[in-house]
């Protein structure tokens, strides 16, 4: 399985997560030229824009180790470019999950990184 192949069946996992726990899942690899948003899901008026984060192991630590200030600013300007394009006027927040495994587990989910 490539990288490619993991990430997207971590997505899979962190929107099925989503869904039992609540929430609405309204995209899943939501891209545009300058931008990406893993999952996009809803919940209670408000819009979520998870960043998925997958590790095999942890050796180099976890996955949300990653997320970075720099990455939070990219995740930032990303929610902003979706909630415009979808004409959404609800709150936004920016979440992550954490897959890890060969079963994709969900190992931590942050539902406000802010």
């Amino acid at each position: 399985m490539t990288n490619f192949d993991h990430g997207r069946t971590a997505e899979a996992a962190a929107a099925e997560y989503l869904e039992r726990n609540g929430y609405e899942v309204v995209a899943q690899n939501w891209r545009t030229r300058q931008c990406e948003i893993d999952v996009v899901a809803t919940k209670n008026g408000t819009a979520y824009c998870v960043e998925v984060k997958y590790r095999l192991n942890n050796h180099q630590g976890g996955g949300l180790d990653y997320i970075t200030s720099k990455k939070l600013k990219q995740m930032q300007f990303a929610a902003e470019v979706w909630a415009s394009s979808s004409h959404w006027r609800g709150d936004i927040c920016l979440a992550a999950v954490e897959v890890a495994g060969q079963d994709y587990e969900i190992t931590d989910f942050i539902d406000n990184l802010t």
